[in-house]
């Protein structure tokens, strides 16, 4: 399995590794910054660079190999000639687009904070760089002003976030925490991660998320949608940009 950097250190941009395989699909290293595709979070993109300069651009992650216990760093296409220049024992430097994950992480937090403003369990969810959305399983129609002033005022209070963990058996103990019908807590390692935001929300997850609520910045509710008889979908973007960065490197 790849060491997951990224479970106990978000804002953690780099890391030296080691290439354990290449394939066309993807180059898995021993340990990784890089998030993979899932929870309805995108994967990162960035660089694999070697002491000599040899670099790989890193399109996209994924996880994959036996039983999906491996990250895949996804190549851009059309460096054939690079790869076969790396092998596997290679030392690499594991580089994130910091820009596009810093965004992953504020809107992640966001729809945390979504789903404490509306009390109904989620069917749907998707994290970009460009937008957030969250479906949740309701019939009640939302209101666009409520949902943005109460975001506003929990960005502005500025909450701690935090992770921790809890066993699977103090997951079943307390069902409630799960708030997502479309995807179930992974299990089966003995432990479950959960993401709190003090006194907001709690709830099992294992995304990237900003350390403050006041890091996320400006939002807007680009779009309501009713999808369905017992879905309503809300699109979240970033209303203004200036200012935020994130903490130093």
């Amino acid at each position: 399995m790849t060491e997951e950097i990224f479970r106990e250190d978000a804002y953690r941009r780099e890391a030296a590794a080691k290439v354990v395989s290449v394939a066309p699909e993807g180059i898995v290293l021993d340990r990784t910054v890089f998030y993979p595709r899932g929870g309805g979070q995108a994967g990162d993109a960035g660089t694999l660079e070697r002491a000599d300069g040899t670099r790989i651009a890193i399109a996209d992650t994924v996880k994959g190999g036996e039983e999906r216990k491996s990250i895949l760093h996804v190549p851009e296409p059309g460096q054939e000639a690079v790869l076969a220049r790396i092998a596997p024992g290679d030392a690499v430097t594991a580089r994130i687009d910091w820009e596009r994950r810093h965004r992953h992480m504020r809107f992640h937090t966001a729809t945390h904070l979504l789903c404490a403003i509306v009390p109904h369990q989620t069917n749907g969810c998707s994290i970009t760089a460009g937008y957030a959305r969250l479906d949740f399983d309701m019939v009640d129609p939302l209101d666009r002003e409520h949902l943005e002033r109460e975001l506003a005022r929990l960005v502005a209070e500025a909450h701690d976030v935090r992770t921790a963990w809890i066993t699977d058996a103090e997951l079943d103990a307390k069902p409630e925490l799960v708030r997502t019908m479309s995807v179930q807590p992974p299990r089966g390692a003995g432990r479950v991660r959960l993401l709190e935001i003090a006194d907001v929300d709690l709830q099992p997850c294992g995304g990237t998320h900003v350390a403050n609520t006041r890091e996320i910045g400006r939002l807007r509710v680009a779009k309501i949608e009713k999808k369905s008889a017992r879905t309503r979908r809300v699109v979240l973007e970033f209303a203004a940009e200036e200012g935020i960065s994130g903490p130093p490197a």
